[in-house]
């Protein structure tokens, strides 16, 4: 009997890769995905497998279906896209998850959701632990995003507590790889793609800012891992790659590999940027006995093979 899936999201970046390794692993899987950030070109070679489905819907409104499990990972992850219409990504993230949550609920399943490192805002701590409670504004343009994404933490927990459901919440620290938007303003994609055409890259402040960068399949890897875990395991806990990387570095190093001729230029930092970012990952290790084993160099070659092969068609 195959273990039916439904994925939120599943269009996108990251939900195209946990539907195919779901269906490589022989399970049944739902896609959900509205489309506004999901793309079709993602999930095209999975269209053939009679064990996968689409369904285009938005999940902030309600839906009924018969599944085992959810992953839940509808919401615009770029400042980008989150920002282009922050009321509507404030309503994904939690109208969104009490309808996952109500679904999960009616059918006593479990439910994941994918929480981010956003949560933690700037830090003062560093690096994050899951104990930290973050250092975010409320009222910047970032909060639709960051507090949406709170809510949902809460509301994972609220349903936890009066429903005894099996909830499992991770926090995603910046990852990376094949089906990037190529326009999603994140900083290896836009990179990339600049340097790949051979257009100047924008550093904001002095480059110092650090972040910590995930191959997406050290991450599907260990977004499964958590849903297989017992019930008594609900997080969070953080999923990324601790290695921590100025983004100075990484612009070099993009350069590098790409043999691109582009220059950097500098800019002034963007507001509620933080200017730190790496997880404590000791939970997932001693929890999910998980760790990334892609090194950045490694990555970021497959990433910029992919975007050759997408800015080339």
């Amino acid at each position: 009997m195959r273990t039916k899936i439904l994925v939120t999201g599943g269009a996108g970046f990251l939900g195209s890769h946990l539907c195919e390794k779901l269906l490589g692993f022989g399970h049944e899987v739902i896609c959900l995905d509205n489309f506004f950030t999901g793309d079709k070109k993602n999930i095209l070679h999975l269209m053939s497998d009679p064990y996968f489905e689409v369904l285009r819907h938005d999940i902030a409104s309600p839906i009924e279906l018969e599944i085992d499990q959810i992953y839940n990972l509808a919401c615009p992850a770029s400042p980008v896209h989150y920002q282009f219409d922050p009321v509507k990504t404030t309503k994904t993230s939690v109208l969104g998850a009490i309808n996952v949550l109500d679904l999960a609920n009616r059918l006593k399943i479990p439910v994941l959701q994918a929480s981010t490192s956003e949560i933690y805002g700037d830090p003062e701590v560093h690096p994050q632990p899951e104990s930290y409670c973050g250092n975010v504004n409320t009222l910047g343009p970032r909060a639709c995003y960051d507090e949406g994404k709170r809510c949902a933490e809460t509301l994972f927990f609220d349903y936890k507590r009066q429903y005894d459901l099996d909830i499992k919440v991770i926090r995603i620290f910046n990852t990376y790889g094949p089906r990037m938007h190529p326009n999603d303003g994140r900083v290896i994609s836009n990179f990339i793609v600049k340097a790949l055409k051979g257009e100047d890259l924008e550093i904001y402040g002095e480059g110092s800012q650090t972040r910590s960068f995930c191959y997406v399949d050290d991450l599907i890897d260990g977004m499964i891992k958590m849903m297989e875990t017992g019930s008594h395991i609900t997080g969070p806990i953080n999923l990324g790659n601790p290695g921590e990387f100025t983004i100075l570095q990484l612009a070099n190093r993009v350069i590098e590999l790409t043999e691109s001729r582009s220059k950097l230029i500098y800019k002034d930092l963007p507001q509620d940027d933080p200017l730190k970012r790496k997880p404590d990952i000791s939970l997932a290790k001693s929890t999910l006995f998980w760790q990334p084993s892609i090194e950045l160099d490694e990555g970021l070659r497959k990433t910029i093979s992919y975007f050759e092969t997408i800015l080339s068609d």
